[in-house]
């Protein structure tokens, strides 16, 4: 899949009355959602709520059963996955284990026939601060840094959208809560949209611009950490 044309448009993410159902299940119910260019947001809410299966919409993992899903002006709705400018970090880092840390965050690089995929896998490792293991496995690294690995290879291919799908689930509530500001920070260093999918209120408040709390498909409520914790609009929230 070398040199496949990626769609580049910029802009905000915007769904426009989507809805998923699986025969009679209605996964997502008339979601609408904008989400400003250069945000972090987060989809917070119990599981089976919808949030995964939207992130997944997204990321162009399962196709919606009615309404759309733009970038900017790009109506991404029925994209290949691998035509989307987006990236998705997954709780299990999803990292080759036969590879090494450099080759790992150059893979992406290498299958669409990027020249300066040095430059470029150095500067992303050390925007995780972790250039000092490039020749490494991921097995010799602790699971906080093959989280930042895989955060590293996702944001190597400079995706206009970067899909958090519960990344920090398998990790101590020590690294968690590091994990929480080291993702906020390369978050604003880099400017690129972070969707993060969690169940964990603590997650969302701290590291998000805006949270959507999800309940059997639909926003309950969506604001500020501030505005959620301040006045809750119904009693689920």
């Amino acid at each position: 899949m070398a040199n496949q044309k990626v769609s580049q448009d910029t802009g905000d993410l915007v769904l426009n009355r989507v809805s998923k159902y699986y025969g009679d299940f209605c996964a997502v119910d008339d979601l609408s959602l904008t989400i400003p260019d250069g945000s972090f947001f987060a989809l917070l809410g119990p599981s089976g709520c919808g949030k995964t299966t939207t992130l997944r919409m997204i990321a162009g993992l399962e196709e919606p059963s009615q309404g759309t899903i733009h970038i900017g002006q790009t109506d991404i709705t029925t994209q290949k996955p691998y035509r989307r400018n987006v990236n998705t970090v997954f709780q299990n880092y999803a990292l080759f284990p036969h590879l090494s840390i450099f080759e790992n965050v150059a893979f992406g690089l290498r299958r669409r026939g990027i020249k300066d995929v040095k430059s470029e896998v150095e500067k992303a490792l050390n925007l995780v601060e972790l250039g000092h293991l490039a020749e490494r496995k991921p097995g010799q690294l602790s699971g906080g840094q093959q989280q930042r690995i895989a955060v590293a290879r996702a944001i190597v291919n400079r995706p206009e959208v970067l899909l958090l799908d519960e990344p920090l689930g398998a990790l101590d509530l020590k690294l968690r809560r590091q994990m929480q500001i080291e993702l906020k920070r390369i978050q604003i260093e880099v400017g690129i949209t972070f969707i993060h999918v969690t169940h964990d209120q603590e997650e969302a408040m701290t590291m998000a611009d805006t949270i959507a709390v999800m309940n059997q498909g639909k926003i309950e409520q969506m604001g500020s950490a501030t505005d959620l914790y301040e006045a809750p609009k119904t009693a689920f929230v």
